[in-house]
């Protein structure tokens, strides 16, 4: 016999019980009815809903009336049988027990931390995120500010811009990587990614403490790309953008031949000049400066020289549609210098367009925006099939959409934008499927995408891939859409978080490695960085170029922890080797930590108070973005 609560028979009734329950049809009694919502055991005149309340508990008696039938009914209207009272009190005892136990665990529950259990975080993002900053301090050049948390690091490059003709002030800026080079390209892009993560999600920075940190590493940078820009005193003279400072293009010792501290350097460093028709590098110095200008609105006077400057380098950056060079390959003789092998840039519409947004975000301008939408397509005609759905230095297209996108579902313009909008938005969300399906780009073994598997040094990818994941699924939510659709494929918002904590968490030493890829994070982490300063003891003693040979080629790990900084990782087998003489596994960059430290803010927890006013906390600014959107008519 199977033992039960509420069987569906009557089989283990007696017939005594069944007459007796007849004869009390007819006495007044009165049953135990259920429970009210006040919680008192009411009394009824009905014998529904009543059970057998004797749980033999209590001591058994050995009179006559324990024989007797219960006058409780045993719910024949509701089928509830007790078969056998052994299991049944063995059921109460357990029910009692969980009960206990649940009330003993919700207060604690309640007086937990407040978590977003969907994030699935198992890292110190709080952490990685300050290391992630104090990277940028360690790569300062120019007058070093004294109270840098980075103490094994000096003024350097003073002397910068003398050698320019004519000569110019060009001290300041961020040194690119390991090498003391200072390029103009990707210290725009880095600019550029930073202040975006700052519009969007200041109120994390700020709950953590690190607002004024990120502003002052975007003003760091933001002096500098002014410096390198110099617009002429009439209309028809010829632009000037300074490129780079610093190269190999010497006899002798040089940036790239010599292992030195920034520091130490005494050798020429030679400085390359472009004029507008770099337009790749006209079109990021224009966004960086436009962003910068939004994330420094309270600085009027600070963020209208940015905003006019980047206007007049669109304004002769756009003028001339068959002018266009990427920076590279320009007709000035030198423009891109050393650029050409670090950082050969595959076109130059992206970068246009991607100016042209940041420009409509901080002036208002429609005519910025129509310039945009309108050239859209040309970019993507112009995007290499290894370029799609990558968003780094070189590749703005996919972020571009995302901007796009977002005017679309928090500041629809309506006609004559939408049709570029809409395009913009149904291409985001394809790229949002492509890095869930696992279709179109493959991973390591242990989980890291690999958007260019044959590019080597990984991590930049996968770093604002998680960013742009964890951002568009942000908005997704503030637009109350469960997820994405594509073909017979649906991906929620919780996927799509928990790509980008995995690509950050993979970051952070969930690897096969059990290596955290990013400097002085976790118990294992790469020690021998391809970094000059990091790797020359700082005991004020000078150190030629032969005798820094020795601290290059050295077994001994680097004798300063360059806390934060991502280096480039590891191969498509998840294999990486700390080894100083190997830079594609082991050089950090600029670019590279801006993409981390965009993912690492987007994915920390939000503040118990945000500027959303939506009613969801995210932690993101949901009308920042628009605050100088005033609509200006285009051609005005």
């Amino acid at each position: 016999m199977i033992n039960s609560i509420g069987s569906p028979t009557h089989t283990s009734a007696s017939h005594a019980d069944r007459n007796y329950a007849s004869e009390i049809d007819h006495q007044p009694v009165r049953f135990v009815h259920t429970i009210s919502e006040a919680g008192r055991l009411l009394p009824s005149a009905s014998q529904w809903n009543s059970i057998e309340l004797d749980f033999h508990l209590a001591p058994q008696s050995n009179t006559t009336y324990d024989s007797l039938p219960s006058r409780y009914s045993k719910s024949f209207d509701y089928e509830l049988v007790i078969t056998d009272k052994k299991y049944f009190k063995r059921f109460v005892y357990v029910s009692i027990f969980i009960v206990f136990v649940v009330l003993a665990i919700v207060p604690q529950v309640q007086f937990l931390p407040h978590m977003h259990k969907h994030h699935g975080k198992s890292k110190n993002i709080t952490l990685a995120l300050n290391q992630a900053l104090m990277f940028f301090d360690a790569q300062k050049s120019g007058n070093y500010p004294s109270n840098s948390p980075v103490k094994f690091r000096g003024s350097s490059g003073l002397q910068d811009g003398n050698t320019s003709n004519p000569p110019a002030d060009l001290k300041g800026g961020f040194y690119d990587s390991g090498k003391n080079i200072k390029f103009s390209f990707p210290t725009a892009y880095t600019i550029t990614l930073l202040s975006w993560t700052v519009i969007e999600y200041h109120d994390k920075y700020d709950s953590i403490g690190e607002l004024d940190h990120v502003k002052d590493i975007i003003r760091w940078g933001s002096d500098y790309l002014l410096k390198i820009f110099d617009p002429p005193n009439s209309t028809t003279a010829p632009i000037i953008i300074y490129s780079q400072v610093g190269s190999n293009h010497t006899n002798g010792y040089n940036d790239v031949t010599c292992w030195q501290r920034p520091e130490d350097m005494n050798y020429t460093r030679p400085v390359s000049a472009c004029n507008e028709t770099a337009s790749d590098l006209a079109g990021e110095i224009m966004a960086a400066l436009s962003a910068a200008s939004i994330v420094f609105k309270d600085d009027t006077g600070y963020s209208i020289k940015l905003i006019q400057s980047a206007e007049k380098l669109f304004e002769v950056a756009t003028k001339n549609d068959t002018g266009h060079h990427q920076g590279t390959y320009t007709a000035v003789e030198d423009c891109g210098g050393q650029a050409r092998m670090y950082y050969d840039s595959s076109g130059y519409q992206d970068e246009l367009i991607w100016g042209g947004t940041w420009l409509f975000f901080a002036t208002g301008n429609t005519s910025y925006l129509g310039y945009a939408t309108s050239n859209f397509g040309a970019a993507e005609g112009e995007e290499t099939a290894s370029e799609q759905g990558v968003f780094y230095w070189n590749s703005k297209l996919t972020a571009n959409a995302v901007l796009l996108t977002r005017i679309r579902y928090f500041h629809d313009l309506g006609y004559p934008y939408e049709v570029g909008l809409g395009s913009s938005s149904n291409k985001i969300d394809l790229l949002i499927c492509s890095y869930l399906s696992r279709e179109i780009y493959s991973r390591t073994p242990g989980g890291l995408i690999l958007l260019r598997p044959d590019h080597g040094e990984p991590l930049q990818f996968a770093a604002t891939a998680s960013f742009l994941g964890k951002l568009y699924s942000d908005y997704l939510e503030l637009l109350r859409r469960s997820g994405v659709s594509c073909s017979r494929e649906f991906y929620s918002v919780e996927m799509l978080r928990e790509f980008s904590v995995s690509q950050v968490n993979y970051i952070l030493g969930d690897n096969p490695m059990k290596m955290s890829y990013m400097v002085g994070f976790g118990n294992k982490y790469p020690t021998h960085v391809h970094h000059r300063a990091a790797s020359i003891p700082w005991d004020d003693q000078h150190y030629s170029c032969p005798e820094g040979d020795r601290w290059l080629y050295s077994t001994d790990p680097n004798p300063n922890i360059l806390y934060g900084a991502m280096v480039a990782g590891p191969d498509m087998f998840d294999n990486f080797l700390d080894d100083r003489d190997k830079p594609w596994f082991t050089e950090p960059t600029i670019a590279s930590n801006a993409g981390l430290v965009a993912a690492l803010i987007a994915l920390h927890d939000p503040p118990y108070k945000s500027s959303n006013s939506n009613g969801t906390n995210l932690g993101i600014d949901l009308t920042g973005i628009f605050k100088n959107l005033q609509l200006v008519p285009p051609g005005t």
